[in-house]
C-alpha cells in the first residue's frame, strides 16, 4: 500500500484508492486534461491509462490488487512504464502515452507504455520484488515484453521473435517475443508475466 501525503494535487490510476483522511476531493480526468495529442492517441489505440486527480491537504492511501509499490524520484530525467503498472505520478511531470504496435498484435489487451518526464515522484506497482538489470553497450538485455515494468528514457527497445523447439512447446504460437534493449540504461523486471499471448486462429 502507498500512503501519499497530499497537500496539493497527485494523479493516480483509477480505483486505485483504498481510503483516505482530511479534506480530498477526487476527479476524474478531463478530456483535454493532458492535452490533445494523449486523448487523439488514445482514441487511435483505444489504450491509455485512465486517471483521477486527488486534491486537498491529507492522507490517500492507494494499492493495486496487493501489488509491491516502488517509487521513482525523477529528476529532470524520463522513463517508460508499462500502462498496466502505472499507480499514481505527481502534477510537476508531463506524461505522453506510446504504443508498441509491433507487440501490440501480438498480445490480448496490446501493450502500451507511458513516457514520464521531469521532476517529481511516479509509484508504479509489480508483482512480487522487482529486478532492475542495468544495460551497457557491450551488454544488451532481452526481456518477456509481459515481464517487463520499466526502463530509462533514453532506451528504445528493438522487438526480437526467436522460434525454437522450447518456444514450439512452451507456446501454442511457437513464436516467442522478445524486447531488446541496446545502448545505456537500465530496465525494470517482474517476476510474472502479465498480459497472456493471442493464440492465433488458423
Amino acid at each position: 500500500m502507498l500512503e501519499v501525503n497530499l497537500d496539493g494535487h497527485v494523479w493516480i490510476t483509477r480505483g486505485s484508492m483504498v481510503a483516505y483522511l482530511g479534506d480530498v476531493k477526487f476527479t476524474r480526468e478531463g478530456v483535454l486534461e493532458h492535452g490533445l495529442g494523449k486523448m487523439m492517441k488514445k482514441a487511435v489505440t483505444g489504450e491509455g491509462v485512465s486517471l483521477t486527480k486527488a486534491e486537498g491537504a491529507g492522507k490517500v492511501y492507494l494499492a493495486d490488487n496487493g501489488k509491491k509499490i516502488s517509487v521513482l524520484n525523477l529528476k529532470n530525467e524520463a522513463i517508460y512504464v508499462n500502462g498496466n503498472d502505472l499507480l499514481a505520478f505527481e502534477e510537476s511531470i508531463t506524461l505522453d502515452i506510446k504504443m508498441m504496435k509491433k507487440v501490440a498484435g501480438m498480445m490480448a489487451g496490446g501493450l502500451f507504455n507511458v513516457k514520464f518526464e521531469g521532476t517529481g515522484m511516479v509509484a508504479i506497482t509489480t508483482h512480487y520484488d522487482p529486478l532492475t538489470l542495468m544495460v551497457t553497450p557491450d551488454r544488451p538485455v532481452f526481456t518477456d515484453p509481459n515481464a517487463t515494468v520499466a526502463w530509462s528514457g533514453n532506451l528504445a527497445p528493438d522487438i526480437k521473435t526467436d522460434i525454437s523447439l522450447k518456444t514450439l512447446v512452451g507456446r501454442s504460437s511457437g513464436e516467442s517475443i522478445q524486447m531488446v534493449f541496446k545502448g545505456e540504461g537500465f530496465v525494470v523486471i517482474q517476476p510474472y508475466e502479465e498480459i497472456p499471448y493471442v493464440v492465433p486462429t488458423a
